[in-house]
Formats: C-alpha cells, sequence, structure tokens
C-alpha cells in the first residue's frame, strides 16, 4: 500500500491530468484558488461569510470551468474516455457535482419559501439577514458533502483513500495557485489547451 504522501500525489496527479485540460479551466480554478483562501481566512472570525465567499466565488468559478470549459471528448494524453474517467474519478464526479450543486441551489429557495426553515431560524428581517442565513445553510452544505463523501470513500474503498480525499480537498487551493499561477499567462499567448506534454506527477 502506497504511503499517505504518495497516495495524495496520485490522487493529484489524476485529478489535474484527467480534468485540466483546459487553460481557461485552470485559470478559472487559479481565481477559485485564491478565494478559497480568502474564504479560509474568514472562516473562524464569520463561518457565514466565509460560505457565501466559498461558494458564490470560488465554487462557481470552479465548477464553470468542468461543466463549460473542459473537453469532454476522448482524452489522447491519458488515453481514456470521458466516461472511463467519470467512473473512476475519486472525488465528486460531473454527476455527483450535479446532485451537490442542485442542493446547494435550492436552499435560498427552500429559505425564502419557508423563511424560519421549518424551526431553524428566526424569519429574517431584511436582506442582510437572508443572506446570512444562506450562508449558515451552504456552510453546512459544503462540510455534510466533504463528510459524506469521506466516508462514503472509507466504507467503499478504504480509511487511507477517504482521509487522503480529505486532505486533498481542504489543501487544493494552496495547490491550486502553485500548479496554476501561470495558466493566465498561456491563455494570453492563444493556447487553449495544456497538452502536458511533460507529463510530471504535479
Amino acid at each position: 500500500m502506497p504511503t499517505f504522501r504518495e497516495a495524495l500525489a496520485t490522487q493529484r496527479w489524476d485529478d489535474h491530468r484527467y480534468y485540466h485540460h483546459s487553460r481557461i479551466n485552470q485559470s478559472l480554478h487559479l481565481f477559485s484558488a485564491i478565494s478559497f483562501i480568502i474564504a479560509y481566512a474568514f472562516f473562524f472570525e464569520d463561518p457565514a461569510a466565509s460560505a457565501l465567499i466559498g461558494w458564490l466565488l470560488a465554487m462557481v468559478s470552479r465548477q464553470a470551468g468542468h461543466f463549460l470549459f473542459e473537453p469532454k471528448g476522448y482524452d489522447e494524453v491519458n488515453r481514456a474516455t470521458h466516461e472511463h474517467k467519470e467512473s473512476i474519478k475519486v472525488g465528486y464526479n460531473l454527476r455527483r457535482k450535479s446532485v451537490l450543486l442542485a442542493i446547494w441551489a435550492a436552499a435560498p429557495v427552500v429559505l425564502w419559501i419557508a423563511p424560519t426553515l421549518f424551526g431553524v431560524f428566526k424569519a429574517h428581517a431584511n436582506r442582510a439577514e437572508f443572506a446570512r442565513q444562506v450562508g449558515e445553510i451552504w456552510l453546512v452544505v459544503g462540510i455534510g458533502g466533504l463528510l459524506f463523501r469521506t466516508a462514503q470513500l472509507i466504507l467503499v474503498k478504504d480509511l487511507q483513500t477517504g482521509l487522503v480525499w480529505f486532505t486533498k480537498i481542504l489543501t487544493d487551493p494552496f495547490h491550486d495557485v502553485k500548479l496554476y499561477c501561470k495558466a493566465p499567462l498561456h491563455l494570453l499567448r492563444g493556447e487553449l489547451i495544456d497538452r502536458m506534454d511533460g507529463r510530471q506527477r504535479a
């Protein structure tokens, strides 16, 4: 069995080589990573604000990169179909992400229809209170999604796989800044796809 560090490097490399060919996606991941780091800075002082930053800026930009800009055809670099990559994805593949994003998008709608969220909150008096309550719900959705998939991986695979993925997700923003800091420069040069010619572990 690989060490924890080796398993983390493998998960990071597989995520990069399978799901980050688009330079637009990489650039959006850079923006997302910076947004997540800002959200981390706010977490202990204002968790609701942290969640709003994390979801509205970091997650929207990150998932837009995956859904809108990442190629879905045959992957010549890795010799794999999109369907194969989706089937072996350790974390949230596009189908799982769609479910999570549907829950995220439904949260403010449910709160608007049921202002107390069935007794969880005091009914909001203004837009600022509504936004804060949405942030609190999104915080629960984010933490819940992280813990749910971690527990699922532990059950269907093994403890190390789950804990490695948990660690990867929490540290991805810092790793992504290092990995994709030059992506906007490549875009300015007109390079839309990273051919990954070097194919070194990220």
